[in-house]
């Protein structure tokens, strides 16, 4: 089976209702938070992805019905009460494979930590089932990765570090963020 069949794969997984719990680890300022999210993972028509493409000014594919696209809604409430609820339409698009890992890009009508679209990298090892999306916020740079353990348990890691200048490796980790995530 190749790469991008192992990758339809992971997506057709993750469709769904999921119950993720977190913790995040604020190095800044030394402080770690709790938080549960229920999000809903629904595939998008062609219409979606193409206005994912638009809101991002990339150009259309040849096979937009083949990549995988998909509408996030999401509730998460922290243990101290804070709540945060969003709804967004994601597209990836791969670009290529190296050595068995897809390469390509993930799109977003509405980014994580800025709200506006946004083009992101993503990565994706069929040996380990993990995708790992980097993402290049104005002051942070995310590094999500999602392991499928099975069809119904997810591993979730994120690191966030602080944007380095231009040419420079990534370095101080602002944030890090565990979660399991369970389908229901």
């Amino acid at each position: 089976m190749d790469a991008l069949t192992h990758l339809q794969q992971f997506f057709e997984a993750c469709i769904g209702t999921w119950t993720t719990e977190r913790t995040y680890h604020y190095l800044t300022y030394q402080e770690v938070e709790r938080s549960r999210t229920e999000f809903q993972i629904q595939p998008i028509q062609t219409e979606g992805k193409a206005s994912v493409l638009v809101d991002n000014q990339y150009p259309e594919p040849a096979d937009l019905n083949a990549l995988p696209g998909y509408h996030l809604d999401f509730a998460t409430v922290s243990e101290k009460g804070e709540r945060v609820n969003q709804s967004l339409n994601m597209l990836f698009v791969p670009q290529g494979a190296e050595n068995a890992i897809v390469v390509g890009d993930y799109l977003r009508d509405r980014a994580y930590e800025e709200s506006r679209p946004i083009v992101s990298q993503f990565r994706f090892n069929p040996d380990h089932r993990e995708l790992l999306m980097t993402t290049q916020y104005t002051q942070v740079v995310s590094v999500d990765s999602i392991t499928l353990v099975n069809p119904r348990l997810r591993i979730r890691k994120i690191l966030n570090y602080r944007r380095p200048t231009a040419g420079e490796a990534l370095q101080e980790v602002v944030l890090v963020g565990f979660g399991v995530e369970q389908k229901s």
